[in-house]
């Protein structure tokens, strides 16, 4: 499997919210996490940011789905790049506030670095916060 396969599989795994136990075989240990996102700011690796991930999926957006409309490798700086949407509707408890019932359609990429060993070295999301908080009826 090329790295770029192994990134696209790691997205797919992370997006779908199958969990740390599912990722990690695609990540190298400790692998840091950045984001400039208010709700994201604290993670500093990827497990914590997966972790989030499926929590977030499992408990306060049930039925949550993703459609990834593009995404790339470049073999000189081995990085890979996805942009993608995610669709959710805050039905669960666990958000800041109680259920709003409300949908966001928020786009964001993905950003990652992977190792010579075909695996996520690190990892970086860009994604506007404020503008999916905003729809989901959080601000």
């Amino acid at each position: 499997m090329s790295e770029f396969e192994r990134a696209i599989e790691f997205f797919h795994t992370c997006e779908s919210a199958k969990g740390w136990d599912a990722c990690s075989k695609f990540v190298e240990p400790n692998a840091p996490f950045a984001a400039q996102s208010e709700p994201l700011v604290d993670f500093k690796t990827i497990e914590q940011y997966v972790n989030w991930m499926t929590a977030f999926c499992d408990n306060i957006a049930p039925g949550s789905s993703y459609v990834l409309h593009s995404s790339s490798y470049d073999e000189d700086s081995k990085t890979a790049m996805f942009f993608a949407t995610y669709t959710l509707r805050h039905t669960g408890e666990g958000g800041p506030v109680p259920p709003t019932n409300k949908e966001t359609n928020s786009q964001y990429v993905y950003i990652l670095e992977m190792s010579d060993q075909g695996k996520v070295k690190s990892m970086q999301k860009v994604w506007n916060a404020p503008w999916a908080m905003r729809e989901l009826g959080w601000m």
